[in-house]
């Protein structure tokens, strides 16, 4: 496993802007893009469509079955929709893992990326900040990991509650 630079990981779960992306980015790390993957997913109902109410075969199957057929295949898009996403996000935290472990030795990438409360739940906040004020990727680094620091204080009480869990 090769170790990417840091932007290079942030850029795979964040947007230019610092926010947490919906679905994680391939792209920086060799992968499709996540632009790509969005048009896919755009472009599927509207390809169903096109194959369903075309004048062939909407002749074919009448207007109640096309409507039938397209609501049943749309619940399979939406599924196929949800596996792959979550198949990138499954790819893209396995990529990353070991690179974040070597600027984040101590930090839970889980924790981070998690939508529930974490003591790392502002992490894309410090992020976006960090973004606008820590031009150099190593000042950046160690913005980051003084955040994660304040965040670990001042959520002292969640994470005494979780050692006590384990």
């Amino acid at each position: 496993m090769s170790t990417y630079p840091l932007k290079t990981i942030l850029a795979t779960i964040a947007n230019s802007h610092g926010k947490k992306r919906t679905i994680f980015n391939l792209g920086p790390i060799g992968g499709i893009s996540s632009s790509l993957v969005i048009l896919l997913f755009i472009s599927l109902p509207i390809i169903e469509y096109a194959v369903l109410f075309n004048p062939t075969v909407f002749k074919a199957l009448g207007i109640a079955q096309a409507i039938v057929f397209y609501i049943v295949f749309l619940s399979i898009i939406m599924i196929v929709i949800f596996l792959t996403a979550w198949k990138i996000k499954m790819m893209v935290i396995k990529k990353i893992t070991p690179s974040w472990k070597k600027y984040f030795d101590n930090i839970d990438l889980s924790m981070v990326l998690s939508s529930g409360i974490t003591p790392y739940s502002q992490f894309f906040d410090y992020y976006s900040k960090g973004l606008e004020n820590h031009h150099s990727e190593e000042a950046l680094h160690y913005y980051l990991v003084d955040s994660c620091r304040k965040m670990e204080e001042e959520n002292k009480d969640l994470i005494d509650a979780m050692n006590r869990i384990r």
